[in-house]
């Protein structure tokens, strides 16, 4: 079952070695996360409070959202 956060966000994974957060229903910008290398990849754990994400490197990155008050 997802999570009320998780239904309210939405992230997005670049090649600007950025991974961000986003504000579903507002479209605004929440969160930045900077990699040391492309990030091409990411998923939400349906609680809403953790990313995964990989970079072209092959590091993974395991991320908790803070403030679920969105």
């Amino acid at each position: 079952m997802l999570s009320k956060l998780a239904l309210k966000i939405v992230v997005s994974a670049s090649d600007d070695d950025t991974l961000k957060v986003w504000d579903l229903h507002t479209g605004k910008e929440l969160s930045t996360f900077t990699g040391e290398s492309s990030i091409f990849c990411c998923a939400v754990n349906p609680d809403g409070l953790t990313v995964v994400a990989e970079e072209s490197s092959g590091r993974v990155h395991f991320l908790r959202l803070e403030g679920g008050d969105i």
